[in-house]
């Protein structure tokens, strides 16, 4: 998972090299001289020109070794010489974005070509072209052009890179089990969806330990996820409009809380939705008793079912008998589902109090009613 510094090794193998072959030298002339060198007179010898012939290899070694950068004497290593091209290879082609928030991406290198989606902090990338300044780059689903100032390239790109990043597992199957201990009869704390990631912990004997959030640490079957060292990236409009979308939603999905009513309250709510919205899909008749519920709890209108439905004016079939003769004879079970979810503080309208039939008017559409 770590690169070694091939920089630091080059440095030491050089030295190593250059005491081991100075040391050499020594043995060999004092073998031959059978006296003590000195290595400092030496090169001073060699300087003035004094030195013996048996001498002048040894001492110019010498001077060489106190007067030339250890780099110098590198010995060529084939494995590290491959090992850094292959490096300098692989962070050539990494790109990460340089930017406090996002920087737009564009289908030309032109500040004022359209834009194909954003490259967002510490998202990253392959670079595929660069050009004048621009770098075209694939990020994800992402394919566009960003101005080089907002990107970082080669060692400093692989730096973010390696301090942004993680080993995630992603679920190969709909609702994996992430279990509280690495065995299949242990409890489960959550299941993974298709496709959905967590941050790998360690890598055991047939399981892999994933962080489940800040202070818990579970466990998912290595058979089943795909580890991999991720890095987030960029969004395409599309995707950015479509996460928007599902926050928006989830935002009217909200909970509004329960509120407490009778029988005869679920009955003549589900009576109403009913007639407002018997041909719509469910989401539409919740829909319809949310937006009466919304009325209960405003302190705007009537403070109970019966009055906000009954109230002149406001529900023309609850005014001309067609919600009476639905709870004479029963309502739907889908029109009972939805009144007692809305009762219960589900909503997909979020606090809207109004709807009509869709057309002009702003709001929500859902079905054949827009809702505000």
């Amino acid at each position: 998972m770590f690169k070694k510094n091939s920089n630091l090794k080059r440095i030491l193998t050089g030295v190593s090299a250059a005491v081991l072959t100075l040391s050499m030298t020594c043995m060999n002339a004092l073998a031959e001289e059978a006296t003590e060198i000195d290595l400092h007179a030496g090169a001073a010898a060699v300087m003035n020109g004094t030195a013996q012939d048996g001498q002048q290899e040894l001492f110019a070694g010498a001077a060489l070794y106190m007067n030339t950068d250890m780099a110098e004497f590198a010995v060529a290593d084939p494995d590290l010489a491959e090992s850094d091209a292959e490096e300098e290879a692989e962070n050539a082609d990494i790109v990460m974005a340089n930017v406090k928030d996002a920087v737009n991406v564009r289908v030309e290198p032109s500040e004022e070509a359209d834009t194909a989606g954003k490259l967002y902090k510490n998202c990253g990338g392959t670079v595929l072209e660069r050009r004048d300044g621009w770098t075209l780059l694939e990020s994800g689903e992402l394919t566009g052009w960003t101005k080089d100032d907002y990107l970082l390239f080669g060692e400093e790109a692989a730096a973010l890179r390696s301090e942004v990043g993680a080993y995630k597992a992603t679920s190969k199957t709909d609702a994996l089990r992430v279990r509280k201990e690495a065995n299949e009869e242990a409890g489960v704390y959550t299941l993974l969806e298709l496709g959905e990631s967590m941050t790998v912990m360690e890598e055991l004997d047939g399981w892999v330990s994933v962080q489940v959030d800040d202070d818990t640490v579970g466990y998912v079957s290595a058979d089943y996820v795909d580890v991999a060292f991720i890095v987030e990236t960029g969004k395409t409009n599309e995707q950015i409009q479509k996460e928007e979308e599902e926050k928006k939603k989830k935002e009217l999905s909200q909970n509004r809380g329960a509120v407490s009513v009778d029988v005869s309250d679920v009955t003549l709510l589900a009576a109403l939705i009913q007639c407002e919205a018997g041909n719509e899909s469910y989401e539409g008749k919740l829909a319809v008793g949310a937006v009466v519920m919304n009325r209960v709890r405003s302190g705007s209108y009537p403070n109970s079912v019966n009055g906000v439905i009954m109230a002149k004016g406001q529900f023309p079939p609850a005014a001309n008998g067609k919600v009476a003769a639905v709870v004479a004879s029963g309502p739907s079970a889908s029109c009972v589902e939805a009144a007692q979810a809305a009762i219960n503080g589900s909503t997909n309208v979020g606090g809207a109090t109004h709807f009509r039939a869709s057309g002009a008017a702003q709001g929500i559409v859902i079905g054949n009613h827009v809702f505000w």
